[in-house]
C-alpha cells in the first residue's frame, strides 16, 4: 500500500490518494525517526491485527500537512518529539481530547495534557556534559552555566531547537521571565562557538576540546555506550555529566508523546495504540531500543541508561511550561541567542 512507510517530502500529496478509513487499520502520523521504534509496530499489529499505515517527516510539515488536509485527514495519531510541538498541535486543533483511564492513570499528571489532548510517551532529561580532565568545578545548575566563570567554555544547539525551547520555558516557569532573561543572555555570552549541530555534535565538541561543557539530552549519550557513534563512544570516558538542580527543581525533562487525531476516521483502534504505548511491555522499549526513560513509574531501564544513575527529575506540568514557549522564543530573540 503506497502509504506505508512513506516518507513525507511535499504536502502536494493529498488526502484523497490515501486509505482514509479501513478496518483494522490505523493510520499514523510521527516525527519520530528512529528505526528501533519497528518493534513498537509490529508488537502491537501482532497483539492486535491492526494494520498500521506510516507518514513519518519532520514535525512542522506534518502539522502543516494535517492543517492543509483539514477534516478529510486520514490521520489517526500524531507522535511526536518535545513539549513545544505537542503544545502547538493542541492548539492549531489538530488533536483531540479522549476519555482513558489507561492513560490518565499510568501516565503522570504533570506528564500529560489537562485536557487530555496529548499524553508523554517517553523522556529524555537535558542535562549536563563536560570535559573531566579541563573541568574541575562543573556547573551544578542550569543557571550555573550563565555564571561568567565559564565563558568561552560552552557548546549549545540554536534557540530554533525544540530542546532548548522548552527548557528555557521550563526556567521562565520557575523563576519568571527577568531571570530567564539575564540566563539566556549569560549563555550567549558564555558559548565556545555559534550555536551549529545537533546534540551529538555538542558531545563532540567537548571530545575535540571545542569546548569544555555541554549541554544535551540523555539518550545522545546512552546511544554512545549502547553502539558505535562516531566522535563520541570511543572517548566517552573523557566526559563527565551533571544531571541538574538536584538540590532544587530537578533535571528537566522533555517528553516524546501522542495524541489523537481531531478527524481520526479510525478513532477507537487510535486510542487502542496510545494505550498500547503506555503498557510495560512498550515503555520498557522504548528504553531498550531508544536509549530513553519511560513516562510510566517504575517501568525497567535498559543497561545504556542505568550507566547514567539515579536522578531527582524536574515534576513541574508541562501544561505550564507549554504557556511560556511564546516568552521563550521572545528571549531568544532578545538576547542575539541565534
Amino acid at each position: 500500500m503506497a502509504f506505508a512507510r512513506l516518507a513525507i517530502a511535499t504536502l502536494a500529496l493529498t488526502a484523497t490518494s490515501l486509505p482514509a478509513l479501513a478496518e483494522g487499520e490505523l493510520n499514523l502520523y510521527s516525527s519520530r525517526h528512529y528505526d528501533t521504534d519497528e518493534r513498537l509496530y509490529s508488537d502491537f499489529t501482532e497483539a492486535t491485527g491492526i494494520t498500521i499505515n506510516r507518514i513519518e517527516g519532520k514535525a512542522d510539515e506534518l502539522l502543516a500537512r494535517m492543517e492543509a488536509e483539514g477534516v478529510n485527514s486520514p490521520a489517526d495519531i500524531l507522535l511526536t518529539v518535545d513539549t513545544s510541538r505537542l503544545a502547538r498541535a493542541k492548539d492549531m486543533g489538530l488533536l483531540q481530547p479522549i476519555d482513558s483511564a489507561t492513560l490518565e492513570e499510568r501516565i503522570p499528571a504533570n506528564l500529560q495534557d489537562a485536557d487530555n489532548t496529548w499524553f508523554g510517551l517517553s523522556q529524555r532529561a537535558r542535562i549536563i556534559f563536560y570535559d573531566k580532565e579541563a573541568v574541575a568545578n562543573p556547573p551544578q545548575t542550569y543557571l550555573d552555566l550563565a555564571d561568567p566563570a565559564y565563558k568561552g567554555q560552552i557548546c549549545i544547539r540554536s534557540s530554533t531547537n525544540e530542546y532548548n525551547q522548552t527548557l528555557l520555558a521550563a526556567i521562565i516557569t520557575h523563576e519568571g521571565e527577568e531571570a530567564a532573561t539575564r540566563w539566556a543572555e549569560g549563555i550567549v555570552a558564555n558559548m565556545a562557538r555559534s550555536p551549529q549541530g545537533g546534540d551529538t555534535d555538542q558531545l563532540r565538541g567537548v571530545v575535540s576540546g571545542e569546548c569544555d561543557i555541554a549541554v544535551s539530552n540523555t539518550y545522545y549519550f546512552a546511544r554512545a555506550i549502547r553502539t558505535d557513534v562516531e566522535g563520541v563512544s570511543a572517548s566517552r570516558d573523557k566526559i563527565g555529566w551533571v544531571f541538574p538542580d538536584q538540590d532544587g527543581n530537578g533535571a528537566h525533562m522533555n517528553l516524546s508523546g501522542g495524541g489523537v487525531a481531531a478527524h481520526a476516521p479510525n478513532r477507537d483502534n487510535a486510542i487502542k495504540f496510545m494505550e498500547y504505548l503506555a503498557s510495560d511491555k512498550a515503555q520498557e522499549y522504548f528504553s531498550a531500543g531508544n536509549d530513553e526513560y519511560p513516562t510510566v513509574p517504575g517501568v525497567t531501564l535498559s543497561a545504556s541508561v542505568e550507566v547514567l544513575g539515579s536522578f531527582t527529575p524536574d515534576s513541574v506540568d508541562l501544561t505550564t511550561v507549554a504557556q511560556n514557549l511564546p516568552a521563550a522564543q521572545r528571549i531568544f530573540n532578545a538576547v542575539g541567542w541565534e
